[in-house]
């Protein structure tokens, strides 16, 4: 009786444990089935109907007419379109430039908001701001109103600067950069918040104990913030590529919408659908260029933990090996002992 009362306690608490997490997946798939909605409807579906329209002429004259004309379309870009080209070629080179910069920057503000300061929600309330007010059409009237520059900045002062020791594509591109600064320190806000949260789980004790061993305040950055918050670096360089590449003010996607609408015979939806999928190989070869900079070098510890771990199977694979080597052993010896034990003498003077 009171092993059974003692099993029917055990069972309950299992019972409402599953119970439990079953509820938790089911909360979970519920959280992620909307992503994965609006995924399929909103960004799987148009790309593949834009991956189809790619390779045809469309008309639209009394609903859509397609012509098919395989890859004309991509053709026509790159032979005809030089605008388009030039749109690519100064794309790469400011997103080139304003990607580290804008990082940079926000891993500079995130450390001095996690310091001990006064009024330190205010001042992150003030970074984070510009990215919930300036989008859309804000942002397009105070890029209009010359709010997204510096007036007292000569930009021509600055790429002649720069021409005297780069190249004149290259101090064109700086020289625009430093044009539009401010607009580019408004597109930090998610990034700062993203470094902000990194920085606020490192352990404190790391820095004490560094500081105990005479460690400065640059070694304590370079050995313990750098390391730690690494993984959030190619989480910021990944988004800003993405957040600058489908922005309002990207010349190449104004392009884009302009050929959809065009009412000439050679645009259209496939043109602009063609330009679509070469504008996002782009930007998949900037964030693969990203990822093998900032994700592909492994730690020195990583490298050793992994190490350890595949001689660790090894050794236990050679163990099973050698175990199971030794029973086959002892199951021949015993059959061998008792086929002496029972063995009769003949009378021929052989066992």
């Amino acid at each position: 009786m009171g092993k059974e009362r003692a099993t029917k306690k055990t069972k309950n608490p299992q019972a409402k444990l599953g119970k439990l997490e079953k509820r938790q997946e089911r909360a979970g798939y519920s959280f992620v089935a909307i992503w994965v909605i609006g995924m399929l409807a909103f960004t799987l579906i148009p790309m593949c109907q834009s991956f189809y329209y790619m390779w045809f002429k469309i008309k639209a004259r009394n609903g859509l007419q397609f012509t098919y004309v395989g890859t004309s379309n991509l053709t026509q870009i790159w032979i005809e379109d030089p605008d388009f080209i030039q749109g690519i070629a100064g794309y790469v080179w400011q997103t080139l430039l304003q990607v580290p910069i804008i990082v940079v920057f926000a891993l500079i503000i995130a450390m001095m908001l996690n310091g001990k300061i006064k009024c330190r929600g205010f001042f992150r309330l003030v970074f984070f701001l510009p990215v919930i007010i300036v989008s859309g059409p804000v942002m397009n009237m105070l890029v209009s109103e010359g709010a997204a520059s510096i007036p007292a900045l000569n930009t021509q002062s600055v790429v002649s600067a720069f021409d005297t020791f780069l190249p004149t594509a290259i101090a064109q591109q700086l020289g625009t950069l430093f044009g539009n600064m401010i607009m580019t320190l408004w597109y930090s806000g998610v990034q700062i918040l993203i470094f902000l949260s990194a920085l606020q789980k490192i352990d404190p004790g790391l820095y004490e104990a560094a500081k105990i061993d005479g460690g400065s305040g640059w070694e304590c950055f370079w050995k313990i913030t750098l390391p730690t918050i690494k993984p959030m670096i190619l989480i910021n360089a990944v988004y800003t590529v993405i957040f600058l590449s489908s922005n309002e003010q990207n010349q190449l996607i104004n392009m884009i919408k302009t050929a959809m609408f065009s009412a000439t015979a050679e645009r259209g939806y496939g043109y602009a659908s063609a330009m679509a999928w070469i504008y996002s190989l782009l930007v998949t070869l900037i964030v693969l260029l990203f990822f093998g900079l900032l994700g592909s070098k492994k730690d020195v510890y990583d490298r050793m933990v992994k190490k350890r771990k595949r001689l660790a199977k090894k050794e236990a694979k050679l163990a099973k090996k050698i175990e199971r080597r030794s029973v086959r052993n002892a199951k021949r010896i015993e059959k061998a002992r008792k086929s002496r034990k029972y063995r009769t003498y003949d009378g021929s003077g052989d066992y």
